[in-house]
């Protein structure tokens, strides 16, 4: 059975598909929007929640396709800051702004917060639509942002966020680890159960 993963980001593409493999899941061919053509799709990311993002990207993807899609969405929810960046992760210094910009503007906004008040954690959502109906699963990682930026692996905010339980940041730690215990591999696993289950 075919599934489309709602994404052209093949760093996405390439860590659920090793998490496919090595959970069996054989009964599903994963494609990804460069291979139903949709490769210059936009989605405008409207909603005001991470949940809400993800399923208005798998339900685009469905409707356009008619193949059961899922789709994901992560957040960086910092406590000091109110649960921001929250849903406006990849946008937080502004809609044009970059990775750097946004870690730059949380490292700024955060100068003056001692240790115990820089908790924070990673959200990821996948909303799963089929045959009309969407499935949600959640994934967690707890952790706190650091002073300075650390590591050169990752994307996004890993070079400022150290796990619960680690003393290196996210872009600190081979990929093979990061995958074991990061929000978007337990998300993914929990969905793969989910298919599995199916």
């Amino acid at each position: 059975m075919e599934i489309i993963f709602a994404t052209s980001n093949i760093h996405k593409i390439a860590e659920i598909d090793a998490i496919f493999k090595e959970m069996h899941c054989n009964s599903y061919k994963l494609l990804s929007l460069n291979d139903v053509g949709l490769n210059d799709l936009f989605i405008d990311e409207t909603e005001d929640s991470i949940e809400g993002n993800a399923e208005l990207k798998a339900s685009v993807v469905y409707k356009l396709t008619g193949i059961p899609s899922f789709a994901d969405d992560t957040g960086l929810e910092i406590e000091a800051l109110g649960g921001k960046p929250g849903v406006y992760s990849s946008r937080f210094a502004g809609e044009n702004c970059d990775d750097s910009e946004n870690r730059k503007l949380v490292l700024q906004l955060m100068k003056d917060f001692p240790d115990a008040l820089r908790t924070a954690r990673f959200k990821t959502v996948i909303a799963y639509v089929n045959h009309g109906k969407t499935k949600l699963l959640e994934g967690i990682c707890k952790g706190k942002i650091i002073k300075e930026e650390r590591g050169k692996n990752g994307f996004g905010y890993d070079s400022i966020f150290i796990p619960e339980g680690y003393k290196l940041t996210f872009a600190e730690m081979e990929p093979h680890l990061k995958n074991q215990i990061s929000h978007r591999s337990t998300a993914f696993r929990k969905f793969v159960n989910y298919l599995l289950s199916e």
